[in-house]
C-alpha cells in the first residue's frame, strides 16, 4: 500500500477539538465532517488539500476527546495518511477502524515542510521525502492492518471476511 501526496504540515498536540470542533458533530455524513477539517488551524484546510496529500505533524497527533469523527474527517477531507511524531493512542486505534492509515516518525516534522512531496509505502516500512530525496524507515505495517485499510476500516473489512468465509444463517 502506497500513499503520495503534498505534504500538510500540522503543530504537536493537535486535539479532536482541532481536526473537527464540536459545533460542527450534530451531523455524522463523512462529507460534512470533511468540509470542517482541521478548520480553528487553517479555514481553508479542505479546499487546499487535494485528494491524496498526507498531513505530516508533530507529536501527540489527534489528543483529547476519543470521538471518531476526527479520523472519519481527516479522510473525508482527502487525506490519505497521516504521519507523525506520536499519535494519541485512541486516536490511532480510531484511525485505523475507519480505514485511515497513519504512521509514526519520530523526527516526522523536521524531515519534512508544507508542500513537500511525500510517498509513503506501508508494506516497505520506508516514508520518503520525494523533495529533498530523503528515505525514511518505518515499522511495516502487517498484514492484516493493510487489509483492514485496504477494505476501507474494520467493518468493512469483518463484513468482508463473513461473506466469504461463513455461509449465511436464515432464522426463522
Amino acid at each position: 500500500m502506497k500513499f503520495e501526496g503534498s505534504v500538510y504540515a500540522a503543530p504537536d498536540n493537535v486535539d479532536t477539538d482541532v481536526i473537527i470542533p464540536a459545533k460542527y458533530l450534530h451531523r455524522s455524513d463523512s462529507e460534512y465532517l470533511g468540509a470542517h477539517c482541521l478548520e480553528p488551524l487553517d479555514e481553508h484546510f479542505s479546499s487546499h488539500i487535494a485528494k491524496g496529500d498526507v498531513i505530516v505533524a508533530g507529536r501527540n497527533f489527534g489528543c483529547g476527546s476519543s470521538r471518531e469523527h476526527a479520523p472519519v474527517a481527516i479522510k473525508a477531507a482527502g487525506v490519505s495518511c497521516v504521519v507523525a511524531k506520536s499519535f494519541a493512542r485512541i486516536f490511532f486505534r480510531n484511525a485505523i477502524n475507519i480505514g485511515l492509515p497513519v504512521v509514526e516518525l519520530p523526527d516526522a516534522s523536521e524531515r519534512f515542510a508544507a508542500g513537500d512531496r511525500i510517498l509513503v509505502d506501508l508494506e516497505a516500512g520506508v516514508v520518503c521525502n520525494l523533495t529533498r530525496g530523503e528515505r525514511h524507515r518505518i515499522q511495516p505495517y502487517p498484514a492484516f492492518l493493510q487489509n483492514i485499510i485496504a477494505a476501507g476500516g474494520l467493518v468493512p473489512f469483518i463484513r468482508a471476511q463473513r461473506t466469504t468465509t461463513q455461509p449465511r444463517k436464515e432464522f426463522a
